[in-house]
């Protein structure tokens, strides 16, 4: 599409006739605008390949200075030793990371619900916001690794501790840009739509969301990152599976490229749920994205 759309400002138009004309101010205004679509495709293809093409340079860069410098195999394995290690323990890191993913994804739908819900009503009142902002603060300054050894005694070993602390580390930032972007419409909107009978409910339904949608979106690709973290945390401590149990039992046998393969999978996961985030944003909020995109263009 976007070669026809050049083709056809270079001068080639559908019908076999030809876009050129007498006067040479509009020849080149015809150059002009087909060198920027030229440009715009380049540049988009460039876009699609650039994550890809930066990641095969880090693990080419990283294999050369494990084999020029000889690096131990217990400091710091080699791309291809890890890629060995995943092959080898293939069915038990398959395991391990369906049992963190399951307990991340239950964490994170319960940090949306709680989150988003309590974002709405912390956003939509300002006796709420002044009275429960500070709470929230004080919450999440608590280290989680401090928290996972209570979670311990209270829910014992296992999926429940995981579940908790991913929910713990995500529930913070979705609450609090939720709260940010309903409380950013304006006073005078808010004021106009009370005199044309808006209920307050319907304020918050009708222009608080949409309005909170961009936040809740940036704050959805956040917490979806940090909730592995949490997973991992609480499965390191007191997990009876999972990559982060895993990666304890490797590294107590010296199983160093297995650690590390553990850590490639969970970036794995973490790159596709980010993924998945920002797809379900483009095709929700697109119109909140153009302005992004227009500006990104302008670079």
């Amino acid at each position: 599409m976007h070669t026809e759309a050049a083709a056809t400002f270079a001068g080639n138009i559908p019908g076999g006739q030809s876009a050129r004309t007498d006067d040479p101010m509009q020849d080149e205004d015809f150059a002009r605008d087909a060198a920027i679509v030229a440009a715009a495709v380049r540049r988009k293809r460039l876009m699609r390949v650039l994550p890809w093409l930066v990641i095969a340079g880090m693990v080419v860069l990283w294999e050369i200075v494990v084999r020029v410098f000889d690096i131990p195999e217990f400091v710091l394995p080699a791309p291809s030793v890890v890629a060995q290690s995943i092959s080898k323990w293939w069915n038990p890191i398959i395991m391990n990371a369906g049992q963190t993913l399951k307990t991340t994804l239950v964490g994170f739908l319960m940090a949306n619900l709680l989150g988003l819900t309590l974002g709405v009503i912390v956003g939509s009142s300002t006796l709420v916001y002044h009275g429960l902002y500070p709470l929230l603060i004080a919450f999440n300054s608590i280290p989680k690794v401090a928290v996972v050894p209570i979670l311990v005694i209270w829910f014992g070993i296992g999926t429940a501790p995981a579940i908790i602390t991913a929910f713990l580390i995500s529930f913070f930032p979705i609450t609090v840009n939720v709260a940010a972007g309903i409380a950013t419409v304006e006073p005078e909107l808010r004021d106009v739509l009370r005199a044309l009978g808006a209920h307050p409910l319907k304020i918050v339904r009708k222009v608080g969301l949409p309005r909170a949608m961009p936040y809740y979106f940036a704050s959805l690709k956040i917490a979806i990152t940090s909730s592995f973290l949490g997973s991992i945390l609480a499965e390191t401590v007191a997990g009876q599976s999972g990559i982060g149990h895993l990666m304890i039992v490797a590294s107590s046998r010296f199983e160093v490229p297995l650690v590390f393969a553990g850590l490639v999978v969970t970036a794995a996961m973490s790159v596709t749920m980010y993924t998945i985030a920002t797809l379900i944003e483009t095709r929700t909020i697109g119109w909140a994205m153009r302005s992004q995109g227009d500006m990104a263009g302008g670079v």
